[in-house]
């Protein structure tokens, strides 16, 4: 589904297995967004979001897969996911609704929330980190669907349109050249 080579780590990063991440390590991780939110990220870096399941923050996986889905109400085109390193600082497992520090951990001095998998926050049951400060987190790649149209598909889909806008306007709106002054 999408084009990567998923496994290889940059110097000093680690994947995170199913344990979760340990204080002060830096870990892969993918952010999956639009590709003009992407464009914007490339030039200004994160911009933490104010809401969510653990409040403030940017939110990223470890799960490709699971940032893929991201935006939800974007097609599979226009979506982008960001593989990034994160510094996770200092780490609170919240792994139960209603946890205490859900939405107030950086509050009491951590610096990345962590959901484990199939604790039964989030609905897909994969994994979620929300990072208070987005200069914890560099940029190291980005990856497009493998669905995205290439720009020779990009041109076939325009000359098609074209070709149909021109035959459309033929048919219903015929030029005079097109016809010799006979009946129609």
């Amino acid at each position: 589904m999408w084009r990567r080579d998923d496994f290889t780590t940059s110097a000093g990063a680690r994947r995170m297995g199913l344990s979760g991440p340990r204080n002060g390590r830096i870990y892969i991780m993918y952010h999956g967004t639009s590709w003009w939110a992407a464009q914007k990220i490339m030039d200004k870096g994160f911009c933490p979001s104010n809401r969510g399941m653990l409040g403030q923050g940017v939110y990223l996986s470890r799960d490709l897969e699971k940032a893929s889905r991201y935006p939800l109400d974007l097609t599979e085109h226009q979506k982008v996911v960001i593989k990034v390193k994160v510094n996770v600082g200092k780490v609170k497992k919240i792994d139960r609704k209603g946890h205490p520090l859900q939405k107030t951990w950086h509050d009491e001095g951590y610096d990345s929330a962590w959901v484990p998998p199939n604790c039964g926050m989030v609905k897909s049951g994969l994994q979620e980190t929300c990072v208070w400060d987005p200069k914890r987190i560099t940029v190291s790649d980005t990856f497009k669907s493998k669905t995205e149209p290439t720009l020779q598909t990009r041109q076939g889909i325009i000359h098609t349109i074209i070709t149909q806008q021109i035959q459309h306007k033929t048919l219903f709106n015929p030029s005079p050249s097109l016809h010799s002054g006979g009946a129609v």
